[in-house]
Order: C-alpha cells, then sequence, then structure tokens
C-alpha cells in the first residue's frame, strides 16, 4: 500500500556539499601536494555522484523511492530534496487527465450494429498501485541503448483497453433507442435518450475496473453514439416512418375534435339542419381539408346544397 513520506533534507545544502567536493582538486593549487591528487579526484568524482541525489518535486506530481527492489514510500511534498543517490525515484502525477477511447463498432442489446466512443476524466490516487500493479510498457532508448519505461503510455494503454470493455457491456446490455416501445406506453432506459443514467453506469463500471490499479474515475461519459454505416439509411428511414406516423396521428386526433365541434356548433345554434347522408359528406370534406398535406382549392356553390 501507499506510504507517504516527508523528507527534511535541504537540496540546496547537499547541491553547495556537492559543489564544494567538486572543485575540490582546486585545493591543490594552494597545497601542491602529489600524494593529494588522487583523494582529490576521488573527492570530485564522489561529489557528481553526490548530485545525482538531488530532485525536485512539482505541485501534484509524486516522487516514487525504491530502494535495491524494495518499496520505500512516495514523496508528495514540493521542493527540492536531496537523498540517497541510490534511491529510484519515479515519477507519478496526481494530476487530473482525460483520455477519449476510439470509436468502436459493437451490438446494442437488440443485436444492431452501432459506433460508439466515450471520454474519461481520471488521475492517480495510489501510486503503489499504479506504479507496481500496471504492467509498464519499455523500449530501447536508440541513443543509450538502454531499456526506457513508459509509465504514461502504460496508463493510457490501461485506461483505453478497460474503458471499451466497459463500452461493450453497456452496448449489449442497453438498447439504442425505444422507438418501439414508446408506441407501446413503455419507459425504457436507452443509449440514445437516458444519457444520465448511461453516462452514471458507464462511469461506475469503469471505477471498479481502475481503482484496482490506484486510478480514480471522475467522469466518464459517452462522446460518440450513432448506427453503422451498413444500417445508419435503414433506421433513419424508420426513424423518419415513426416520426410521421406519430405526426399523422396527431393531425387526424385534432381534425376529429374540429369536425365534431363544427357539427355541435352547428346543431347548437340551428344554423342548419343536416341529415345522417349530408354530415357524412360534410365530415368527409373536412377531414380531407385538415388532413391534406397542401392547401385545400375550395370549389363555391352558387346553388342549392341540396
Amino acid at each position: 500500500m501507499e506510504n507517504e513520506i516527508s523528507l527534511r533534507n535541504n537540496g540546496f545544502f547537499q547541491l553547495f556539499v556537492a559543489l564544494v567536493m567538486l572543485f575540490a582538486p582546486l585545493c591543490l593549487i594552494l597545497y601542491p601536494v602529489p600524494a593529494l591528487i588522487p583523494v582529490f579526484i576521488f573527492i570530485s568524482v564522489f561529489g557528481v555522484f553526490w548530485m545525482t541525489g538531488l530532485f525536485i518535486v512539482q505541485p501534484n506530481q509524486t516522487k516514487v523511492l525504491v530502494f535495491f527492489g524494495k518499496y520505500q514510500g512516495t514523496v508528495k511534498g514540493n521542493g527540492f530534496f536531496w537523498l540517497n543517490p541510490f534511491y529510484v525515484k519515479k515519477k507519478v502525477s496526481l494530476r487530473i487527465r482525460n483520455l477519449e477511447s476510439d470509436v468502436i463498432k459493437v451490438n446494442d442489446q437488440q443485436g444492431n450494429p452501432i459506433l460508439i466512443s466515450a471520454i474519461v476524466v481520471w488521475k492517480v490516487v495510489d501510486t503503489y498501485k499504479a506504479v507496481f500493479d500496471i504492467e509498464t510498457l519499455e523500449e530501447i532508448d536508440p541513443k543509450t541503448g538502454m531499456k526506457k519505461t513508459k509509465s504514461e503510455e502504460s496508463y493510457q494503454k490501461f485506461i483505453k483497453i478497460q474503458t471499451e470493455s466497459a463500452l461493450r457491456k453497456l452496448a449489449h446490455t442497453y438498447p439504442y433507442d425505444n422507438i418501439e416501445q414508446e408506441k407501446e406506453g413503455l419507459e425504457i432506459i436507452c443509449l440514445r435518450s437516458g444519457i444520465d443514467e448511461i453516462n452514471r453506469v458507464l462511469a461506475t463500471e469503469i471505477a471498479e475496473r481502475l481503482i484496482l490499479v490506484g486510478i480514480e474515475v471522475i467522469e466518464a461519459r459517452i462522446s460518440n453514439l450513432s448506427y453503422a454505416p451498413e444500417i445508419a439509411g435503414a433506421m433513419l428511414r424508420r426513424q423518419q416512418a415513426t416520426a410521421i406516423v406519430a405526426a399523422r396521428q396527431k393531425i387526424v386526433e385534432g381534425a376529429v375534435g374540429m369536425v365534431k365541434l363544427a357539427l355541435d356548433e352547428l346543431k347548437g345554434q340551428q344554423i342548419i339542419e343536416l341529415d345522417d347522408e349530408k354530415k357524412a359528406s360534410m365530415v368527409s370534406n373536412l377531414l380531407v381539408v385538415l388532413c391534406a398535406d397542401e392547401s385545400a382549392r375550395p370549389v363555391i356553390n352558387a346553388g342549392s346544397i341540396y
């Protein structure tokens, strides 16, 4: 587990000590004793080695200390410090970072292929787990020929894989839309309309995976959501057809109400008496006028209505 330690070794004082040792051979100018030459050279070389123990900790950054393979603690205090040069100091940032996953193709609950991606806002909260519980990537430095660890790339790759895994599980759990259920009067959470609930579930799912390696998920939300190209056209036509049908239903309901109101007003004010045949003809004409896509062109009857 993470062990926070506080260092009181003033880096500036240790820097002064290192500089004194580094320039110790200058004393030979005052005391040119040949026997002391190896001693002062050793002191100068040791001063260079002493300076390797100096390090700086920036705000919201830490240094994980490892002494011959054993974890010693984490320095979170900011400043200029000195520590035994044999300590390996690994920098770990505690700053808030974000990652946008690649757009992946998955199947929703109903089996429709969709394209989906997410943005994850995260930060490291446990440096021990973040350094030692994630397999770090390594590469060969072309200049020195030595292996170089890539901690940041390791975080990014791990979070990216876990985010894609959570997205696949989320897509399999919810349908893309709930058009069919809305027709039946059912309220079902879907990826397209229940965005707040979906983002909350996504953040919880990713957080459960990343907390194992000392990473806290601050926020996770879907950044891209659409049907896959092979069915996008068909689904668009289905949505348009559904919208047209719903609009037609509203138009018919309104038209029927207006026709009923017209007949009731004619009867209530005793303007004209219509038999069943004339009522049917009037209802038919009014419905045609009210439900038509284009404006009606009235024909004026100058004679008797009979």
